[in-house]
């Protein structure tokens, strides 16, 4: 909006008692239509724009109900029978372990996923666990130097309708179960899945029982049964670029007491330290109680010859001679977890009749764009998208064809683009590491900027990353067929 030719946000309107111009309602905007190639060039017209134009934040709900066979209660599988229960499907979850639980440390909800999420009903039941940062920031292995610099508040929810969280992993599972409890779905522990008919659409418990629904769905994870099956036999051929990562948590209390590195802790912010092969991603997590560590590094071995008991010496030892404050924090470390990292190659199958995978079973990537999870909650969405379009259960085939396109290219360039943040960030000082800490000035000095090696701040990226509506992209599919 401008007046006197000052800029104005929409929100000052109120302010100045200036009401948004109503022709542009009546005249201008009945000949936008929202371009099909990715641009943001008419978000100041949102307001006026036609519904159909807009994000739908109603939930469609199915045509046909299913009864639906859900296994694994992970984060995914569990987003994904939320979804599906409130589109009016009869959902059942089968979870092999005989108490729901987590394990891990912190991970982060970026806008992509928050957004659906709050659809989904779960910003009640996140809340009290959730930290939101106000920044990344890229920082140079050696001196901490900032060298790269993402704003999240608030940029992000302006920008992407939506807040960029971190989280324990825990408490993030544990905020989905309690929306599945509340929700009277079913969830049936103990249960360990066998083997899967694809025509029959059954599942074969450990025992011998014999489940039956119209639809199967398996988010069972990396070492997922069903995608053998839907692969014929075949397992998924996964990449190791030769990454291992250590896990660890800090009390901020023992931070606190210590200037060199309380100062960490005076505002929310992810902070990356990059270097050599290797790099350490921190950020506060339990609503600010703990500090959270991720340290990646070269390591091909084979993980059964680790020792446990000589982590934390050997993380030391991985990230001596880096930046003080660095090596001050990891040395309040007192217990950690190694991790090899693997990533998924591109199926070309996530179907099989009646049986479809999702999630870490269909699509694991490297945690290098933090976007795992919310891959997966993507993906329960969009299914249950697919599904609401669906008129008879002779559509079915249909249905998850179109779920199938949609989410392999979604999820195939999400694995790239961490993939991607492998090399980034590792670069050894050179020619290369100079030219990619060059092109990152700009957003450090917050002037304006079209690129950046930073695929949290690229503008392009940023806006595919984030910006990204999966049930939009549903819709959009079916509207070509």
């Amino acid at each position: 909006m401008e007046s006197n030719g000052v800029s104005l946000h929409p929100h000052d309107a109120a302010a100045l008692d200036v009401s948004p111009v109503p022709h542009l309602a009546t005249a201008g905007a009945s000949a936008l239509q929202m371009p099909t190639y990715p641009s943001n060039c008419l978000e100041f017209a949102r307001p006026f724009l036609a519904p159909e134009t807009q994000t739908s934040e109603s939930v469609h709900k199915a045509k046909v109900p299913l009864k639906i066979i859900l296994v694994g209660a992970g984060l995914g599988g569990l987003a994904t029978a939320i979804a599906l229960a409130q589109s009016g499907h009869n959902v059942t979850v089968f979870e092999q372990t005989p108490v729901l639980g987590e394990v891990g440390a912190g991970i982060q909800i970026p806008s992509n996923s928050t957004r659906i999420l709050f659809k989904l009903g779960l910003e009640p039941y996140l809340r009290p666990y959730v930290t939101e940062p106000e920044s990344i920031s890229f920082r140079r292995w050696q001196t901490g130097n900032v060298i790269g610099k993402t704003k999240l508040i608030p940029e992000f929810t302006d920008n992407f309708d939506a807040p960029y969280y971190v989280i324990h992993r825990a408490h993030f599972h544990s905020a989905l179960c309690q929306k599945v409890q509340d929700m009277g779905i079913e969830i049936k522990l103990g249960a360990r899945v066998e083997d899967y008919n694809p025509a029959a659409g059954s599942i074969t418990l450990a025992d011998g029982t014999i489940y039956t629904g119209d639809l199967v769905i398996a988010a069972d994870g990396i070492k997922s049964v069903a995608r053998k099956i839907i692969l014929g036999g075949e397992d998924m051929a996964f990449r190791k670029p030769g990454f291992a990562a250590y896990r660890a948590t800090v009390d901020v209390e023992r931070m606190r007491n210590d200037p060199e590195v309380s100062w960490i802790l005076e505002k929310p912010a992810l902070n990356i330290w990059i270097g050599d092969s290797r790099h350490v991603m921190t950020y506060t997590i339990g609503a600010g109680k703990a500090f959270n560590m991720v340290l990646s590094h070269p390591d091909g071995t084979d993980p059964t010859t680790w020792n446990p008991l000589k982590a934390v010496e050997d993380m030391k030892t991985e990230f001596a001679n880096w930046d003080p404050v660095l090596t001050k924090l990891i040395g309040l470390v007192e217990k950690t977890l190694k991790w090899p990292l693997i990533s998924g190659s591109v199926l070309d199958k996530w179907v099989s009749e009646k049986l479809v995978i999702l999630g870490d079973a269909a699509h694991a990537m490297l945690p290098y764009m933090s976007q795992g999870a919310a891959m997966a909650v993507e993906d329960g969405v969009a299914l249950a998208r697919s599904l609401s379009k669906v008129d008879s259960k002779e559509q079915l085939a249909k249905s998850l064809s179109i779920f199938e396109k949609v989410r392999m290219q979604r999820a195939g360039q999400m694995q790239e683009a961490s993939l991607l943040n492998s090399h980034l960030w590792h670069f050894a000082d050179g020619p290369m590491q100079e030219a990619r800490d060059a092109a990152m000035i700009p957003e450090v000095k917050g002037i304006p900027f079209s690129h950046s090696p930073n695929q949290w701040s690229d503008p392009a990226t940023q806006m595919w990353c984030y910006g990204y509506d999966t049930e939009k992209a549903i819709d959009e599919a079916w509207e070509k067929t």
